[in-house]
């Protein structure tokens, strides 16, 4: 069974369709990148599957239940974890306590119980320190775990939102151009990252970026979208070698 099931997805804006038809399933463990221009609907698929909004037509399956109508903090809650395009740190927070925000809502202790510091409050807060602390640990950002989210350099903040989307403890994981803003240096990096954890967390991975020695070097498989439609579907050879991938990208090949 399909880990993630997508059928007939559409969403129109003011009568523009930013997503046509789309369709994609995700098997249990697969790294899969949704790739294309600006504008292709990539990050419109994302808000779709994560209740940000709602879509004009067509199923969203997360094993096997419907997501369509779902608030996004359940959806969350089940398993599903995303980063964004634009960073969304809490900026004045600092390191630990923004992946520790993530864990409060595996919190089983009541609003008395963290009024009065009762037992279980105090043991679930240090559970979720040490957990914290040991993904700071794992994302190398241990030595500044007391430091300001805002004091990071970029590409470090990109990893603190990685860190803080998997204290949810998903099984699906979206990253939205974890590269974007980053050198070449910093995004061969990210793809050994990506590819850590994968391996190492045992997660099925959406991925959506624009640079594709990232997405050439990550992704088992891709879909590319062309103003809402898919227009291509295959391996990252495929891909490569599809035309009409080139021209969406390129425009029409000239000759020499």
């Amino acid at each position: 069974m399909a880990l993630l099931s997508i059928r007939h997805l559409t969403h129109t804006f003011a009568g523009v369709r930013a997503v046509d038809e789309f369709n994609l399933e995700l098997q249990p463990g697969e790294l899969v990148a949704i790739i294309g221009p600006n504008g292709a609907g990539k990050t419109t698929v994302f808000n779709l599957i994560t209740g940000v909004y709602r879509p004009t037509q067509g199923t969203i399956l997360y094993q096997d239940r419907n997501l369509i109508g779902l608030p996004a903090h359940r959806i969350v809650a089940g398993g599903i974890a995303r980063t964004f395009q634009n960073i969304r740190l809490f900026k004045e927070l600092s390191v630990l306590e923004n992946v520790n925000v993530a864990q409060y809502g595996q919190s089983s202790y009541s609003v008395v119980d963290s009024l009065l510091r009762l037992p279980r409050f105090r043991r679930e807060e240090e559970e979720h320190r040490a957990r914290g602390l040991e993904l700071l640990k794992v994302f190398g950002l241990a030595d500044s775990a007391d430091m300001p989210a805002r004091q990071l350099p970029y590409g470090r903040q990109r990893r603190l939102e990685i860190a803080r989307a998997l204290a949810t403890k998903p099984t699906l994981l979206l990253l939205d151009e974890p590269a974007a803003g980053m050198n070449p240096m910093e995004a061969e990096e990210l793809m050994g990252l990506i590819l850590w954890i994968h391996r190492e967390f045992k997660l099925t991975i959406l991925l959506i970026e624009h640079q594709m020695p990232v997405v050439m070097g990550t992704a088992q498989r891709i879909t590319v979208l062309n103003f809402g439609k898919t227009i291509a579907e295959g391996t990252p050879e495929e891909i490569r070698a599809n035309p009409a991938v080139i021209e969406a990208y390129l425009g029409e090949e000239t000759e020499e």
